[in-house]
């Protein structure tokens, strides 16, 4: 296993589906060694149902997630200084990071993840391709930080 950071925050368009998603991975993965949390460009949506039942399906919990923003973060007391690396999910939450980079000194990583919500008809269909979302942070995640013990 590559050294973690220290902390490491995902963000994505509304945290209601992939920053969510990278957060409760990272936890279950790597344990509490590092400090981990997650926030969207926007905070106008709650988690996303299909995003609880893909990551339920590996034993991950994120029905209790509370959504929140990057200016909200800040109001609670989040520095966001004090993250060692930020990843950002998609275009929009990496243009807010490279925002926040004049502010602070953060290491910000992109990882181009599929945003499921406008994708498939039926809820089978929906479930793929959210699980394929949902594997495609767990493959980066794998690659960035190392081998997951089970």
């Amino acid at each position: 296993m590559t050294d973690l950071p220290q902390s490491v925050l995902f963000c994505c368009d509304h945290n209601a589906i992939r920053s969510p998603m990278a957060e409760g991975m990272m936890k279950q993965f790597y344990g509490h060694d590092t400090y981990v949390q997650s926030a969207g460009v926007f905070n106008d949506m709650e988690i996303d149902g299909f995003s609880v039942a893909v990551c339920m399906e590996m034993g991950i919990e994120l029905a209790r997630h509370r959504s929140r923003s990057f200016d909200e973060m800040q109001e609670w007391g989040d520095d966001l200084s004090g993250f060692d690396l930020v990843v950002a999910l998609s275009p929009g939450a990496q243009r807010k990071a490279l925002d926040l980079t004049r502010y602070f000194h953060l290491e910000v990583e992109y990882w181009p993840i599929m945003d499921p919500s406008d994708m498939g008809e039926t809820r089978d269909a929906k479930l793929a391709q959210y699980r394929q979302t949902r594997d495609q942070i767990k493959d980066r995640m794998i690659a960035r930080f190392g081998a997951v013990e089970d």
